[in-house]
C-alpha cells in the first residue's frame, strides 16, 4: 500500500493523495485500507519514511569515495534527481515530525542527514558550524530542487548551467567560511 500511495503521489501530487485515490488504484474499497494505515496521515507517514530510505540510500551510494566538492556535487545531483524522479514523495517529507529514536522516520532521516554531513567532511568546519552549514546546504539544493521540479525556470538559460554554478558557490561559500575561521582561530589564539 505504501508503495502505491508513493507512486500515486510522484504521479498527482500529495497534495491530490487520498485514501480513496490509493483503494481505486489497488482495486479495493477505501475502509479495507483502515485495517492497515490509521489514515492519510499515517500513510503519507509512511510514504515518507520510504523516501527518507530511499534518499538516504541513494546519497551514500552517489557519495562513496568521494570527498570535499565530489561530495558536495554528487549530494546536490542526488538530491535534484530524486526530486525530478520522486515530487510526491519527496514532499512527504517535508515538515513531517520525527518521533522517537526508533521511529523509522527517525532512522531513515537520521541516514539521510548524515549523508550530508559526510560532503561537509572535506571542508574541515569548525564542529561548531556544521548545523549551519547543514541547513544552507539543505535550503539551496532543496530550494532549486523543488523549483526546477515545479517548472519554477522559465527562462532560456540553461537550468543545468545554473546547477552547476550553485554548487560552485557552495564550496566557495564552504571554503571561505573554513578560512575565515582559521583567520578567527589565529586572531583569538595565543
Amino acid at each position: 500500500m505504501t508503495e502505491a500511495a508513493a507512486a500515486l503521489a510522484d504521479e498527482i501530487g500529495l497534495a491530490q493523495l487520498s485514501m480513496s485515490v490509493v483503494a481505486e488504484r489497488l482495486g479495493v474499497k477505501a475502509p479495507s485500507l483502515y485495517k492497515h494505515v490509521d489514515g492519510l496521515p499515517d500513510l503519507v507517514r509512511r510514504v515518507a519514511v520510504l523516501a527518507a530510505t530511499e534518499l538516504g540510500d541513494a546519497l551514500r551510494d552517489a557519495m562513496q569515495g568521494r570527498a570535499g566538492r565530489d561530495a558536495l556535487e554528487a549530494m546536490a545531483l542526488m538530491v535534484r534527481r530524486y526530486v525530478q524522479e520522486h515530487p510526491g514523495r519527496y514532499s512527504a517529507t517535508l515538515g513531517v515530525r520525527r518521533g522517537a529514536d526508533d521511529d523509522p522516520l527517525t532512522a531513515a532521516m537520521d541516514r539521510t542527514l548524515a549523508s550530508f554531513a559526510a560532503a561537509l567532511r572535506g571542508y574541515a568546519l569548525d564542529p561548531a558550524d556544521e548545523v549551519h552549514a547543514l541547513r544552507v546546504i539543505r535550503s539551496t539544493v532543496h530550494g532549486f530542487a523543488t523549483l526546477e521540479a515545479s517548472d519554477g525556470f522559465q527562462m532560456a538559460t540553461d537550468v543545468d548551467a545554473s546547477f552547476a554554478w550553485l554548487i560552485a558557490f557552495l564550496d566557495h561559500g564552504l571554503r571561505a567560511s573554513r578560512s575565515e575561521d582559521d583567520v578567527r582561530g589565529r586572531r583569538l589564539g595565543p
